[in-house]
């Protein structure tokens, strides 16, 4: 199992670390360091702090997500989805929440608000060709193999 090095910041004391919440779940739980709670207007966006930096290994990623049932229930999504937190950055995990409902978004303390994967990441170079490798769907993208199975 890897081992990520957490700090947490001053406002974040008393709030929960990120934890998976199912014995398979991928992604861990992150939680609202917000005090008092905040209002995100319908259509507006706020980045929300979780009072926690982290220390990933070389060559890892975090990757910050919106939880499902915040965005079937209320219509909340993370605004830069995934926001990427790389392995040399020290600052404050942040959530950009988006609220895409037509209700006011309250945030509270120790409010579930995004969830975060670790992910080994491939370093790349890339080779310059004048041609690519021909393959059957060739250059179609966006919708163009439809959306009826079959």
């Amino acid at each position: 199992m890897l081992k990520v090095q957490v700090k947490v910041l001053p406002h974040g004391a008393g709030v929960p670390l990120p934890k998976y919440m199912s014995e398979h779940a991928a992604g861990m739980d992150l939680y609202a360091a917000v005090n008092p709670e905040i209002v995100i207007p319908p259509g507006e966006w706020q980045l929300v702090p979780t009072g926690l930096s982290i220390a990933l290994p070389e060559g890892y990623e975090a990757q910050v997500r919106p939880r499902s049932g915040l965005a079937l229930k209320q219509g909340v999504s993370v605004l830069n989805t995934p926001g990427t937190v790389d392995a040399d950055y020290r600052g404050e995990v942040g959530v950009i929440l988006m609220n895409h409902s037509k209700n006011d978004l309250v945030v509270k303390r120790g409010d579930r608000i995004a969830q975060m994967i670790i992910n080994k990441i491939e370093r790349i170079n890339f080779e310059e060709v004048e041609e690519l490798p021909a393959t059957d769907r060739g250059a179609g993208g966006f919708g163009s193999t439809g959306v009826k199975h079959g």
